[in-house]
């Protein structure tokens, strides 16, 4: 820079013609040197793009070191104020450059982790925090194994919905079969068929109480009220039932319930069953546990060795169990069920509730329970092959119209339920007793709101000794009274 300020004096000294060819002459020197100097760093330009921040890089370190200096000197100027403060021990030396030291300090803040605080957070070899960058699963991806739940479930509605439909409508083929079936016999029987007299039914027929339980109400027959028809179908349209039938195997089953009119049977209680259902009947049913509680072979009537007899009067089960019947029962032994036929009859057993005080109502009844052999069959075959029972059903309501116990069979007939009245009556009398005395102090209480009401004092007080008299005397101990007559 000196020599082109030089050179312009100098040039100016000579003149101005000299001056202007000067300056050419220096402007093509100067664009000359430009070029000649682009030209021979050129590759190391190229190389060294991040030059300038290299050159950042260094003045940084130049900083550190400098700060280091600086701190090591501190340290010596701390330790020699320490030397000359030794002989006090309450004196606190203090940076004017690190005024923040005290946050530092672990023993200024209680609970104070430095491990984990200073261990949750790495540092590279300059001292600066380093970046981690955590790896995040994809969330979609192109094969179908990271879907095999959903698949699943899908799979598990869809053959869930498949099975609902075929089992509903397999359900409903069963009942309309056995419906058709049995028609013309009811009609035969029955005035009216289908109409139970609680709603409008434009067509009578079968009503639909679930997806498994259909009902028939007949009536119109002499020597009963009606007859209650129930199909109780196997739960098709339930997978977690159909996977149950595996385990458990049971059938289709058609109740049949007669209410018999109460002059038209007399009293008894007889039960016909398989011996399992036999034993479930006699700990369930309230009639057969307290009347009938032992369970009888029926070899001696000729009946299957699979069946079990509870009966009340073994007179009954002689009476009843005739030829023909006998007949029925062996030709369809796999089949029927159970019958039930009882005038005590007052549904399952009730709970043990203390607060109960009357004897359940009772009804006279007759009850069938038959299976339905739709396995391995076809469903028209297997409902025509029911409708002999159905034909056994009407018989049995005209042998137990027809029968009548004997003087000896009814007495103690009468013994029996007057016995299970009074043990009723024992096992409630406290119950009774206690409802009873809830009942007086209702009346009680009734009528001293009743005199408290009314205006007049004087009603009240002629109350208020009334009951303070009876109080007394009621407090007071009981005297006999003895009469002597006189000599």
């Amino acid at each position: 820079m000196l020599a082109e300020i030089a050179a312009f004096h100098f040039l100016h000294l000579l003149g101005p013609m000299t001056m202007k060819f000067g300056l050419v002459l220096l402007h093509i020197v100067l664009v000359g040197t430009q070029i000649w100097a682009s030209s021979f760093y050129k590759e190391d330009l190229e190389d060294n793009e991040f030059a300038e921040f290299e050159d950042f890089e260094d003045e940084e370190r130049d900083y550190q070191q400098v700060q280091a200096q600086n701190g090591r000197k501190t340290e010596k100027v701390q330790e020699v104020n320490e030397e000359q403060d030794g002989e006090e021990d309450d004196a606190i030396v203090e940076d004017d450059e690190s005024e923040f030291d005290h946050f530092q300090d672990e023993e200024e803040f209680e609970g104070f982790d430095g491990e984990r605080v200073g261990s949750s957070v790495r540092m590279d070899e300059r001292g600066a925090p380093e970046i981690t960058i955590t790896k995040v699963p994809l969330h979609f991806r192109t094969d179908w194994d990271s879907f095999y739940l959903e698949i699943l479930m899908v799979a598990g509605l869809v053959v869930y919905a498949l099975n609902f439909f075929a089992g509903k409508s397999k359900n409903r083929k069963v009942a309309n079969a056995w419906f058709t079936s049995h028609r013309s016999l009811l009609e035969e029987n029955f005035s009216l068929i289908g109409d139970d007299g609680t709603k409008d039914n434009e067509n009578p027929g079968l009503s639909k109480d679930s997806e498994s339980v259909y009902t028939l109400w007949c009536s119109g027959r002499t020597c009963c009220e009606g007859m209650l028809v129930e199909l109780k179908l196997l739960k098709r349209q339930d997978l977690v039932s159909v996977m149950a039938q595996f385990i458990r195997p049971s059938s289709d089953q058609v109740h049949i319930k007669v209410d018999m009119n109460k002059e038209d049977m007399d009293s008894f209680v007889f039960c016909l069953a398989t011996k399992r259902s036999a034993l479930r009947l006699s700990k369930d049913m309230a009639d057969l546990s307290i009347y009938c509680p032992e369970r009888r072979s029926v070899e001696k009537y000729g009946l299957p060795s699979n069946f079990s007899l509870l009966c009340e009067i073994v007179e009954v089960a002689a009476s009843l169990l005739d030829s023909r019947i006998v007949t029925i029962i062996n030709k369809y032994a796999d089949i029927i069920e159970y019958i039930h036929f009882s005038d005590q009859f007052s549904g399952p057993k009730q709970s043990e509730d203390f607060n109960v005080t009357k004897l359940p109502d009772t009804k006279k009844v007759l009850i069938f329970a038959f299976n339905i052999p739709v396995k391995g069959k076809a469903i028209h075959e297997a409902v025509i092959q029911m409708r002999p029972l159905l034909q056994f059903v009407f018989y049995c309501m005209d042998k137990v119209k027809r029968f009548k116990l004997s003087k000896e069979a009814k007495n103690k007939a009468e013994k029996n339920r007057l016995r299970v009245e009074e043990a009723f009556l024992k096992t409630t009398h406290f119950v009774r007793a206690e409802a009873a005395a809830a009942r007086r102090e209702e009346k009680k209480r009734q009528e001293k709101e009743r005199i408290l009401l009314e205006d007049d004092p004087d009603k009240q007080k002629k109350w208020e000794d009334r009951e303070m008299k009876r109080q007394m005397k009621k407090k007071a101990p009981k005297m006999k009274q003895l009469k002597v007559k006189a000599l």
